[in-house]
């Protein structure tokens, strides 16, 4: 019997009036992979990952995870549920220190029940910050855990945003362009990071990213999109020798 898939998409369309993001797309990601969804801008790539998440409702189509669907359920039942992601445009609260963004992301995890979370709130408390005591170690934030975001700089904000989505434990960890605006030494590191995370954590890792030196780097397989449809699918050596992504991405040979 075949592996179920962490992540199943299944014919998913997305029409805006007459603009149609996605047309008929389906994927699968299994548990503990590293799939990578490249194209062009305009590709459907963010809007495949809003679907997943909860911020657009799909036209038609099947979203599962973990055998269960996703559609109709708003962003916040999606991460609890075990999914999280990291935005193109960082969605920070910049007044905030960097730990006190991570601790946000814990609140999921916080006890609804008032009077047991009276008894219990040192020791949650405890387990919280230790958890994004583990994560500003892993993403080496050590010496800005207590200063406010707005004032680090962009790629302590691209850490800090990956950091905040860790915070949430999730099963499945979606990835929008985490190398863009990054110089080459920041981006070694955070692929670096990504690796190590996904040993640690136990994290799934689905990523949307336009440098495919990178994407290759961090995927075992990838899928290509062309104006909302697959063009093809295969590991990073199969799809870098497709000729619609070496027109895409080389230029003509």
């Amino acid at each position: 019997m075949a592996e179920q898939a962490l992540l199943r998409v299944s014919d998913l369309t997305l029409r805006f009036g007459g603009i149609t993001a996605l047309a008929g797309l389906g994927l699968e990601i299994r548990e503990g992979e590293t799939l990578a969804v490249i194209g062009p801008n305009g590709s459907g790539k963010t809007s495949l990952f809003n679907c997943i998440t909860g911020l657009y409702r799909p036209t038609s189509g099947a979203i599962a995870f973990r055998g269960e669907s996703l559609l109709g359920l708003s962003p916040d039942r999606v991460t609890a549920r075990g999914v999280a992601r990291t935005f193109q445009n960082l969605r920070l609260f910049f007044n905030m220190t960097v730990l006190d963004n991570l601790l946000l992301g814990r609140h999921l995890h916080f006890r609804k029940n008032l009077w047991a979370a009276a008894l219990r709130f040192r020791r949650e408390e405890i387990r919280h910050r230790q958890r994004c005591e583990e994560i500003i170690e892993l993403l080496d934030l050590e010496a800005w855990r207590n200063a406010r975001v707005g004032g680090c700089a962009f790629g302590v904000q691209k850490r800090v945003e990956l950091g905040r989505a860790l915070a949430t434990e999730p099963k499945l960890l979606l990835l929008d362009e985490p190398v863009s605006g990054l110089n080459a030494e920041e981006k070694e590191e955070v692929s670096y990071w990504i690796h190590e995370m996904r040993g640690r954590f136990g994290v799934t890792v689905l990523l949307v990213e336009h440098d495919l030196r990178v994407a290759s780097r961090l995927a075992g397989r990838m899928v290509v999109l062309d104006r909302g449809e697959k063009l093809t699918e295969g590991t990073p050596q199969e799809v870098q020798k497709h000729p619609g992504v070496i027109r895409a991405y080389l230029g003509p040979q």
